[in-house]
């Protein structure tokens, strides 16, 4: 299927590995010209290379820290510089440490909030008068299952990352219909946290072998597996594309079926 997003801009935060790298690649995979976004710069200009290997589009990075509200206006800057415009905005973040509710500090919700729900706040303001420009802009969320169900011991998560669920439903109203704004919500992929929780656990003696560590995190997904982040990746693309241009304002769980809530 061809998503028609060819020739289109995109910025992807927070994409120098894992669920966002997965995002940018799929969007250069069908000839979005894209900027990923993350700290580290060798880190970045490495994903960058990665992402070429399938892109059809150009990959250009731009170094920058989410939290930074210069940084994150520079992104959005830089994007429409690079490529004359912006069409498609990818919003992803690290997620905040975990740990119960009663050794969370005042410091750590604040970094949290300043984290996930500023950052998105910030770059929606900068990237909002250039996604009207083009012929149908669009935003997508990159959260977590954790606001349908809360998850032991990410009580940040679980609690913070709802009010980008509130102001992702809010701008598909008020950006509308130049922009649609959607949210997609991962259960557990095999990203490079989990490949390294699972290589501890190995360490740790509690699993014989990798592959027994992620059939044990597997156990209770109803497909029989944890999800490879392309697919989340392919999502977000066909979220972005005209051929998702009925989708908007909606929370999208991708977690095979893991879930227990109805909603």
């Amino acid at each position: 299927m061809d998503l028609e997003i060819a020739g289109d801009s995109a910025l992807v935060t927070a994409s120098s590995s894992g669920l966002g790298k997965a995002s940018a690649t799929a969007l250069a995979r069908e000839g979005a010209n894209v900027v990923i976004n993350g700290r580290d710069e060798d880190r970045l200009e490495a994903a960058a290379e990665e992402v070429r290997e399938a892109a059809t589009g150009e990959v250009l990075t731009e170094a920058g820290d989410l939290t930074d509200p210069e940084d994150t206006g520079r992104l959005v800057e830089a994007t429409v510089e690079a490529f004359g415009g912006l069409d498609h905005l990818v919003t992803s973040a690290g997620g905040p440490p975990s740990g119960p509710f009663l050794e969370t500090t005042d410091e750590d919700w604040y970094d949290a909030y300043d984290l996930l729900v500023m950052s998105v706040v910030r770059l929606a303001r900068e990237a909002e008068p250039h996604l009207r420009e083009g012929d149908g802009g669009s935003i997508v969320n990159i959260t977590s299952r954790s606001v349908k169900e809360a998850i032991d011991s990410l009580v940040l998560s679980n609690s913070v990352r709802m009010s980008v669920i509130g102001l992702e439903k809010t701008l598909s109203k008020e950006f509308a219909p130049d922009v649609r704004v959607n949210a997609v919500l991962p259960g557990t992929h095999e990203t490079p946290r989990i490949e390294d929780l699972v290589e501890q656990a190995v360490e740790r003696g509690e699993y014989d072998s990798y592959e027994e560590g992620l059939a044990d995190w597997a156990d209770d997904v109803p497909v029989g597996r944890i999800g490879d982040p392309m697919e989340l990746g392919d999502t977000v693309a066909f979220l972005c594309s005209p051929r998702a241009g009925f989708i908007n304002g909606q929370s999208i769980v991708i977690d095979g079926g893991d879930g227990e809530s109805n909603l």
